[in-house]
């Protein structure tokens, strides 16, 4: 184990060393200035054409067809929710404080603005490019775009990105979540990681292996509550704390950009340690970048390349703008993150420090059925990959597969099963980020048309078996 742990460490350390900073960025400030800062004057839009797309009602003047995807457009962004929505708002933000000082919190935000425009891009690519598979579902995403818009001889680069999608799903969408929940209701009530693991492993098993219509449904209920229900707590906390709340923004905005002196068990951070994991754990929570949310966006009810696009920035600006900014102002408005702790734990102890008995469990019940959405998601990221790898006939082995790794992970080493996580994420974002960089034209000629009142087409159904 030391060895692949050394073997990781080291990939890790390349694949999220200042490259990927600045593809990242980079890619996400290229596309937010060429789209004229579209995602962010038109957030209102977004939160209206989200809440028009509950049930999926026909466009005036549009025929209704069957098959124009699988869920709503609103189910789609709350699939992509449950996915992001996870051990990144709870853990994530407390390890990139941890190990980059409040600092890490604004280069989270500035991750999550200029990531919002990459999410936008992703699912307009997405449905422009997304094709009918054997059984009449839609299926699409960064391996899709790839393939049908840069052509088939960059055909090697979806592939490679299917198979770091597929099997990184096992880490940041499986083992990480199954551990990091074992491991908080170990730490509060007592409950052994086998038994977590076992009982996580039958209630997802029941959802994922319905397929993605199951896991909307389950989705479109559970995510809103569980969102709503984290910042009503969350508030209380900083009502209680209300008092350091202008320190906290001082603490962020300072160390942003100088370097932090070691207090109590807090070790100290660079400003470059700042900017490394707040981008890293930014992109680990809300995944603009990575590829994986267009996924689920492919599947929407919708013609609309861009309707749906400016759905799916939402996710991120919801995940890291709201949720995580919660996370982040309980922390640094108590005196915990000085005390050397981290991870969901640190998290914890701040909320108990504000809601003394009752902080703890809601930060373990709330990282609970974050991590379980979030498993569900994967699961249809992890299984569309693999069904382009593989065919359409692979995908009910992946679901098994998936669904007996869960246990596995409740009972794995954290810290390895973190460092492999980080490293995938890596690896899943070049090969989207360049087709991103590519494709970006196409991005900017259906954003213009659509706001110029032209007709929209998602593009060729093509036959994902045939193709």
């Amino acid at each position: 184990m030391e060895t692949l742990t050394s073997i990781f460490g080291s990939i890790n350390g390349v694949v999220w060393g200042p490259l990927m900073l600045i593809l990242l960025l980079g890619v996400g400030f290229y596309l937010q200035i060429g789209l004229k800062l579209m995602p962010l004057r038109k957030l209102g839009m977004g939160f209206k054409l989200m809440w028009q797309g509950r049930d999926a009602k026909p466009v005036p003047g549009e025929k209704k067809k069957d098959d124009d995807g699988e869920i709503s457009p609103f189910n789609a962004l709350m699939t992509a929710l449950s996915a992001t929505i996870g051990t990144g708002n709870i853990a994530g933000v407390a390890t990139a404080i941890a190990l980059g000082g409040p600092g890490a919190v604004f280069w989270m935000w500035i991750t999550a603005l200029v990531g919002m425009a990459t999410k936008f891009a992703e699912a307009v690519l997405a449905v422009r490019y997304r094709e009918t598979d054997s059984t009449g579902f839609h299926v699409g995403g960064p391996m899709f775009y790839i393939k049908n818009g840069l052509g088939k001889k960059w055909l090697w680069l979806g592939g490679a990105f299917a198979f770091f999608g597929a099997v990184a799903a096992f880490g940041i969408g499986n083992t990480v979540q199954s551990n990091s929940v074992a491991d908080a209701l170990d730490s509060t009530f007592g409950i052994p990681h086998g038994l977590t693991g076992v009982v996580i492993m039958v209630l997802a098993g029941a959802v994922i292996l319905g397929g993605i219509k199951r896991i909307a449904k389950v989705a479109g209920k559970l995510v809103p509550i569980m969102g709503i229900l984290y910042v009503i707590a969350g508030i209380l906390v900083l009502i209680v704390n209300a008092g350091q709340i202008g320190e906290a923004f001082r603490l962020i905005f300072y160390y942003a950009f100088n370097p932090i002196a070691a207090a109590g068990g807090f070790a100290g951070a660079a400003v470059m340690a700042a900017i490394r994991f707040g981008v890293a754990r930014g992109i680990f929570s809300n995944e603009a970048g990575l590829g994986s949310a267009p996924i689920a966006h492919a599947a929407a009810r919708t013609k609309n390349p861009v309707r749906q696009g400016m759905i799916a920035m939402l996710g991120t600006f919801i995940d890291t703008i709201i949720i995580c900014t919660i996370t982040a102002l309980v922390i640094l408005t108590s005196t915990v993150w000085i005390e050397g702790e981290a991870g969901a734990s640190l998290t914890a102890l701040s909320f108990d420090a504000a809601l003394p008995g009752f902080g703890n469990q809601i930060v373990s019940v709330a990282l609970a059925v974050f991590a379980f959405t979030t498993i569900l998601g994967w699961s249809f990221y992890g299984e569309k990959c693999f069904q382009f790898l593989f065919g359409t006939r692979s995908i009910m082995l992946y679901r098994v597969l998936f669904v007996l790794a869960i246990p596995l992970g409740a009972m794995a080493n954290l810290g390895f099963i973190w460092l492999m996580a980080d490293t995938f994420n890596a690896m899943m974002a070049i090969p989207n980020l360049i087709a991103l960089a590519l494709l970006s034209p196409v991005v900017f000629k259906l954003t213009r048309d659509y706001f110029d009142g032209k007709e929209i087409l998602p593009g060729e159904e093509l036959d994902h078996d045939k193709g």
